[in-house]
């Protein structure tokens, strides 16, 4: 079914566990036809975390996956957001506005969101992010002119009332719920762990089929800081997983080994095309790094995943970029 005959999903709600449900919110985007919002019981409400993205109908959807679970908007206490991609904060101000909540966030914030408040300097700073990395001039402004009037799905942006931090606590009716940095999806993207029932609440960086994405433009390592962060999942001896996406799965050992398996697989891959053809831009080097799997991921999906896996070898020591001043990014072996 084609993206405009695609019939959109409508917001469900399902208890997961006693004191947790899963508030499945219909999203935008092709290939990503929802996301999840997690609903924690905390006394005489819950604490939710993450909000859905803001579009028209958006916050009635949101109020129908409650509704399903016997819950209601002034139930929220707390809202709590995993990152700052619009499909996990997008609602946060509406959220607010209707409850009088706080709102805990990671504090690194501010960089990614300037795009809510100034679309048309975002759009500007993804084509230079572009053309540095090599994407051709032509048709990279023709797309990002069709793109340039899109929703950000952001309510509005809003700073959160606490820095959501490693130390920072969330209280519940399941017990204390333990905040963990986990940047390379997002700069500001941490998850929960309640260790008494060994259950995390992974956002987007760990997902029940591997899905890799990374922000590129805000920190120097964004492949690295993922990889590491999978360490950092890794140590907690969670069992049972909340992500962002999709249903809950068990098995995280193997979703992360998966995770960071393909990471270095790619890796290993670009190096190669570096060796074989260097020097060479990211952009140029996609082909090489996906084969025949290109045709059917965005360009701008790929694009940011290569421009992360170029400077990961980079720092790494691995390749170093040759371009002149002014010139496209183009990396050779070190």
């Amino acid at each position: 079914m084609s993206q405009t005959t695609r019939k959109r999903e409508l917001g469900r709600g399902e208890r997961v566990l006693p004191g947790v449900w899963r508030l499945r919110l219909p999203l935008p985007w092709p290939g990503v036809p929802h996301g999840n919002a997690w609903a924690l019981a905390a006394g005489d409400g819950i604490v939710l975390v993450d909000t859905g993205i803001h579009e028209p109908g958006s916050m009635d959807q949101l109020v129908r996956a409650l509704d399903q679970v016997n819950l209601k908007l002034e139930h929220i206490k707390l809202l709590v957001c995993t990152h700052a991609h619009s499909d996990h904060y997008g609602q946060a101000a509406s959220i607010v506005d209707a409850t009088g909540c706080e709102l805990w966030m990671h504090p690194n914030y501010e960089e990614m969101l300037k795009h809510a408040d100034d679309p048309e300097a975002a759009v500007s700073r993804r084509i230079e992010i572009a053309l540095q990395s090599g994407v051709p001039e032509a048709p990279l402004r023709a797309f990002m002119e069709q793109r340039k009037n899109d929703n950000p799905g952001i309510a509005r942006v809003i700073a959160p009332d606490r820095p959501l931090l490693p130390g920072v606590e969330v209280e519940t009716d399941l017990g204390t719920w333990s905040v963990h940095e986990t940047p390379g999806h997002a700069p500001n993207h941490v998850c929960l762990y309640q260790p008494d029932h060994r259950l995390l609440i992974s956002g987007d960086h760990l997902l029940g089929r591997v899905s890799l994405y990374f922000d590129v433009g805000y920190t120097p390592d964004p492949a690295g800081e993922f990889l590491h962060s999978l360490d950092v999942v890794e140590g907690l001896d969670a069992r049972l997983c909340l992500a962002g996406h999709g249903r809950t799965f068990s098995d995280l050992q193997a979703h992360i080994e998966a995770n960071r398996a393909l990471v270095h697989e790619r890796l290993d891959k670009a190096l190669e095309v570096v060796r074989e053809k260097g020097p060479i831009a990211p952009f140029d080097a996609a082909p090489g790094v996906y084969g025949d799997a290109i045709r059917h991921i965005p360009p701008y999906w790929w694009t940011t995943k290569m421009i992360a896996y170029m400077r990961h070898l980079e720092v790494t020591g691995r390749v170093r970029n040759v371009s002149e001043p002014g010139e496209p990014d183009k990396f050779e072996l070190a």
